[in-house]
């Protein structure tokens, strides 16, 4: 009887959430040929898939920045081969030949490697939107002492985390999470909860940040590096979130007044918070969704193909859209400063506020200069999917 109690708590909770996705050499955007503006984002009800929003054959475009894509390509390979499609529109199976003839592209032959193995196709008519994350660094320690005071936490071992399609296929690709209580699963604690000590005794703070707006914002890139008082760097990824729906501070500042359109991104946040810090609170405890981390090794951060994600190449996309690992053309415009973007790039990585059909988030890099372009990017862009031949030839026409 508890465990189908669980099972219906889940039916009905149904919420789906995900990630929200340093000092370095300076990041610079590559050179780029100018191209139109997009026309604005297709509106595709968020319960569909690639294969119920649309899905047409197109030319294939040109691929510029191939090299790049195949090296990020090669890096989800172990992924696509073994993980279920959640958009329909491939198998693990149909990645197999495109992964094999990868591991063996010459040099200059690259964007003739995506010709011979992929097909293009646009979803829901191609047009979408995309922003910019990026790896930040901020001041931190492993221990509290004065001036480090906000906490950042790892993963809790009761928070679950179900994949609601293991109960009805019409639920597939969506997730609840939450704690068992009694005989039901139920919410777990807000970003206000938690705030006010929900987690508190249970050693769970791996660090503690020495800025509260600063350590908000590296939840909403998912990832980052930790800048220890001795000069160590930690890096640190995400591990969960707590299931609550992702609210945009930014968009809710707007609509109370508090910033103007088109001037309400990171960068002016961060400054309208620290202007008025007896509010900052409310703002940030707006958004109840909360981010776990856990520490990091190797290069990075990790995209949710598990794989390192690189800056330029790699998006995060919704994967009931866009295939995870799917080589895809972005053609769109960077805010800061307005440069026209065209390159292949590869969708590596997810976000809880990414979407929808072509709704894109571009990883930027780490450092200052990435910080700037990802804080104000948002602009309206094309997508065309390169998909791989056997999954093409089931596509009705």
């Amino acid at each position: 009887m508890r465990q189908l109690s669980v099972v219906a708590s889940l039916l009905l909770l149904a919420a789906c959430a995900g990630k929200q996705e340093r000092p370095a050499a300076p990041v610079t955007a590559p050179p780029v040929s100018p191209l139109p503006m997009a026309p604005p984002a297709i509106l595709v009800p968020l319960t569909t898939r690639a294969v119920d929003a649309g899905v047409a054959a197109t030319d294939m475009p040109a691929l510029p920045e191939a090299a790049a894509a195949v090296a990020a390509f090669r890096k989800s390979c172990a992924g696509l081969t073994r993980r279920e499609d959640l958009s329909g529109l491939t198998r693990p199976e149909d990645w197999q030949q495109s992964c094999t003839a990868a591991a063996a592209v010459a040099a200059g032959q690259e964007e003739a490697f995506f010709r011979d193995q992929f097909r293009a196709i646009n979803i829901a008519g191609g047009a979408g939107f995309a922003t910019g994350y990026y790896e930040p660094e901020i001041a931190a320690s492993l221990i509290r002492e004065p001036g480090y005071d906000v906490p950042l936490y790892r993963r809790p071992a009761d928070l679950i985390e179900v994949p609601l399609g293991d109960f009805a296929a019409s639920l597939k690709g969506r997730t609840v999470r939450g704690r068992v209580q009694g005989n039901r699963l139920v919410p777990y604690a807000t970003r206000e909860q938690i705030a006010g000590g929900a987690l508190v005794g249970r050693q769970l703070e791996m660090a503690w940040a020495a800025d509260p707006y600063e350590a908000f914002f590296l939840e909403i890139q998912g990832s980052g590096r930790l800048r220890l008082p001795d000069g160590r760097i930690v890096r640190i990824g995400y591990d969960g979130q707590n299931g609550r729906d992702y609210v945009a501070i930014g968009r809710l500042m707007i609509e109370q007044g508090k910033l103007v359109r088109g001037k309400a991104g990171m960068a002016q946040i961060i400054t309208w918070l620290r202007a008025n810090p007896a509010d900052a609170p409310a703002i940030l405890n707006a958004n109840p969704s909360k981010i776990f981390f856990r520490e990091l090794k190797g290069d990075g951060p990790v995209g949710a193909m598990g794989a390192p994600v690189t800056p330029f190449v790699s998006v995060a996309a919704d994967p009931a859209f866009i295939p995870l690992g799917a080589p895809l053309l972005v053609e769109t415009t960077l805010t800061a400063p307005a440069t026209p973007f065209a390159r292949l790039m590869v969708a590596q990585d997810t976000g809880g506020a990414i979407k929808g059909a072509n709704r894109i988030d571009l990883f930027l890099g780490p450092g200052t200069e990435a910080a700037v372009i990802a804080g104000a990017q948002s602009s309206p862009a094309r997508v065309i999917v390169l998909i791989p031949i056997a999954a093409a030839a089931r596509l009705t026409p």
